[in-house]
C-alpha cells in the first residue's frame, strides 16, 4: 500500500529543536529534497491542481522557494521569478518592505520579471507568520501580476500566515500542517 502524502511528507521532513533560537521547532526540508521519491511526490502535488491551466510564471521566495518553484515552473512550462532579499539581484528592481516577527526586512524582484495581467503562482517551503509571503504577494501585485495561488509544503497554522494571505484574497494551498508551532 502506497503511503499517504501526509505520511510521506511527515517522515521526510526533519524537525530541529531550538533552532535558530530556543523554543523554535525548525522544519527542515533538506531531508525531503534529498529523498528523490518524496521530492518528486511533493512537486507533483504542488503542480497537480494547475496542470492544464494557463500559468505564466511561478514566483519562488529565496531560497527553498527557488528549488521548489523551479521544479514546479518546469512541470507547468512556466517562467520563473526569483524573489530575493534586498541587494541580491543585478538588474533594475522593485522592492517591498515586509514584517518579520522581530522587525522589518525588504525583498525585491527584477522590474521586468512579470508583465501586468500575467497569472502567477507563489511557491515556498513553509508559511508561518506569513510576513514574507504577504510581502511577495504585494510585490507581485504592485507589478500587475494576477496571483492564482500561494503554495507551500508546510503550514504552521497556529502562527496565522495562511489566514493573513486568505484575507488578501489569495487561494492558499499547503500539503501538510504541523500543529502547535
Amino acid at each position: 500500500m502506497k503511503p499517504s502524502l501526509e505520511d510521506t511528507l511527515l517522515s521526510s521532513i526533519r524537525t530541529i529543536p531550538d533552532y535558530p533560537r530556543p523554543g523554535i521547532q525548525f522544519r527542515d526540508i533538506t531531508t525531503l529534497l534529498g529523498n528523490a521519491r518524496a521530492f518528486r511526490r511533493t512537486v507533483d502535488e504542488l503542480v497537480h491542481p494547475y496542470a492544464g491551466s494557463k500559468i505564466d510564471k511561478i514566483a519562488g521566495i529565496e531560497a527553498r522557494g527557488f528549488i521548489l518553484g523551479g521544479a514546479v515552473a518546469h512541470q507547468l512550462s512556466a517562467g520563473f521569478i526569483p524573489i530575493r532579499k534586498k541587494g541580491k539581484l543585478p538588474h533594475e528592481t522593485v522592492r517591498v518592505a515586509y514584517s518579520l516577527e522581530y522587525g522589518l526586512d525588504e525583498m525585491e524582484m527584477h522590474k521586468d520579471a512579470v508583465t501586468a495581467g500575467e497569472k502567477v503562482i507563489l511557491v515556498d517551503d513553509l508559511i508561518a507568520t506569513g510576513g514574507t509571503a504577504e510581502g511577495a504577494v504585494k510585490l507581485l501585485r504592485q507589478m500587475g501580476a494576477e496571483i492564482v495561488a500561494a503554495c507551500f509544503v508546510i503550514d504552521l497554522p497556529a502562527l496565522g500566515g495562511r489566514a493573513k494571505l486568505e484575507a488578501l484574497g489569495v487561494d492558499v494551498r499547503c500539503l501538510v500542517a504541523f500543529d502547535g508551532e
